[in-house]
């Protein structure tokens, strides 16, 4: 059995990459890396940081369609953790931008017991969570 204790990368496959880039780093507040030399083809994907441990990858998806398939059918997916007295500012953040909240925020089991989360795709039907521990009042 492994012991995890970090989280290295997460991959996603991306149709529009100047829409994913836009939507992590300008909404989300994450920071881009490698995205110049992405455009230069210097490298095959550029990445945004979650975390000093933990990138995004966005990798292309230049052999498919451009048109994202159904979220039904798609499995990327990713949850995030806060803190507790974050979550309002955060919701209010993401409907500030025209992000639609479609679940939560409700009481889920995690890793380190209950849990309060949202979910919400990203402009590309991928499934975000957003999660704290601890009170489970949003």
């Amino acid at each position: 059995m492994m012991n995890v204790i970090a989280m290295d990368h997460i991959v996603l496959n991306v149709h529009n990459m100047d829409t994913m880039l836009d939507f992590y780093i300008n909404v989300l507040g994450l920071k881009g890396e490698r995205i110049e030399e992405f455009g230069e083809g210097k490298v095959g994907f550029p990445s945004v940081r979650i975390s000093a441990d933990t990138l995004i990858d966005l990798f292309p998806m230049k052999e498919q369609s451009a048109t994202p398939g159904p979220v039904e059918k798609r499995l990327n997916h990713f949850c995030m953790v806060i803190e507790p007295a974050e979550m309002p500012e955060v919701i209010a953040h993401l409907e500030a931008h025209g992000v639609t909240i479609d679940e939560g925020p409700g009481t889920r089991w995690g890793a380190h017991g209950n849990a309060t989360s949202i979910y919400f795709n990203d402009p590309e039907g991928n499934r975000i969570e957003i999660r704290h521990y601890g009170d489970t009042d949003a």
